[in-house]
């Protein structure tokens, strides 16, 4: 029988991927994969350190009904909520990742071995309710190397300081705009002067801050393509990663300043740029494109399995391919702009619409546990 690992080919990109300093995360998860042994296959021979998690993929895997059976009779029988049996489900996968994954956790003290799970997206603009969601799923989850993913919205902000400065680890997800990823940053500082003054240790808190990728193309692209003219059309595929550039360089910046130099050397980690919607939805690009250009130290990649099976067998890894393009990357989003196209507008209405989205997922997955449970003759 074939294992994942010699599905995806050798490993090699992925290694010059971490030897960049790139940790390598797949962004799925379900029981199958993980009862299968393919994700400790991974884990174990194929360069993933790290599994991400959201609404989505949440709903096609317990949509399906595969390997969740025997939980949904036994919540069944209990007559448990649907959110409580959604809840118990969800948690459980992550749990059992966070097991597999634990070896990892340990040898990179903490910086990787994570797996990420997501608070109620229907709670986005809600920060008490956010945070009072992250402290109960963690609590749930139980388990060292769990992050709870809060989204980058204006009431997230607030709620990722709180959460932070209980010592609880937090992946910021959703982020599309250089402004909103700034006020991100920030709110990890102040949750870690939190934690500071409340005597925490702050060498155990970790976090990463999900700067989405593609999304931003899909776009901008149809924007240009709108437009038809030589000089839109020659910057189609460029925002994005100009976009993500720019992150990281502020990144830098914030990560060089006093402030995070004082919390240094109290013990804190730096939060990580993750990239994340790093499948290629135009099938005119290459499919490795937003792992191959945006290689740069101490980031993350997710990448969903067919781009990890890309990146496996075809990507092209030359070293660092981010911060040596500042210049550029604010040429081309200059130039998006001249041609009309507010930049403002576009990462607003992304950021709408992907909370829009795992709302929607989330609810698809209430209705079709609830479905499960009813047919088993129990009222959810």
């Amino acid at each position: 029988m074939i294992t994942v690992t010699e599905a995806i080919g050798t490993p090699g990109a992925l290694k010059r991927l971490a030897d960049e300093g790139v940790s390598v995360w797949l962004d799925d998860l379900s029981r199958t994969r993980i009862a299968s042994g393919g994700l400790a296959d991974l884990v174990a021979n194929g360069g993933v350190v790290g599994v991400t998690t959201n609404p989505s993929i949440f709903q096609a895997a317990i949509g399906s009904g595969e390997g969740y059976e025997e939980q949904l009779t036994d919540l069944a029988v209990r007559g448990v909520t649907v959110e409580e049996a959604v809840r118990m489900m969800t948690t459980a996968d992550v749990r059992a990742a966070a097991d597999v994954l634990h070896t990892v956790y340990t040898a990179s003290d903490g910086r990787d071995g994570r797996v990420s799970i997501e608070v109620d997206p229907r709670l986005a603009h809600d920060a008490k309710a956010t945070a009072a969601e992250a402290r109960q799923m963690a609590w749930l989850v139980d388990r060292p190397n769990v992050m709870i993913k809060i989204p980058a919205t204006r009431a997230g902000l607030p709620a990722i300081t709180e959460v932070i400065g209980l010592g609880i680890s937090v992946n910021v997800t959703l982020i599309f705009s250089l402004e909103r990823y700034r006020a991100v940053m920030d709110a990890y500082l102040a949750g870690l002067e939190k934690a500071r003054e409340r005597g925490l240790d702050l060498s155990t808190i970790h976090s990463v801050a999900s700067f989405f990728v593609s999304r931003v193309d899909c776009e901008i692209d149809k924007r240009l393509t709108a437009l038809g003219t030589g000089e839109a059309l020659a910057l189609k595929g460029r925002a994005a990663l100009a976009n993500a550039r720019l992150a990281y360089e502020a990144y830098e910046e914030v990560f060089a300043s006093g402030r995070w130099d004082a919390l240094e050397k109290a013990g804190a980690n730096r939060q990580r740029p993750l990239w994340a919607s790093t499948g290629v939805k135009d099938p005119a690009y290459k499919d490795t494109l937003y792992v191959d250009e945006l290689v740069a130290p101490g980031t993350v990649n997710t990448m969903p399995e067919a781009t990890l099976r890309a990146a496996a067998d075809h990507g092209e890894i030359t070293g660092d391919t981010v911060t040596g393009g500042y210049e550029q990357a604010r040429a081309d989003l200059a130039a998006v702009e001249r041609l009309g196209i507010s930049y403002d507008e576009v990462v607003q209405q992304l950021e709408d619409e992907g909370v829009a989205k795992f709302g929607t997922a989330w609810q698809e997955l209430l209705d079709a546990v609830t479905k499960s449970l009813d047919s088993k003759g129990v009222d959810a």
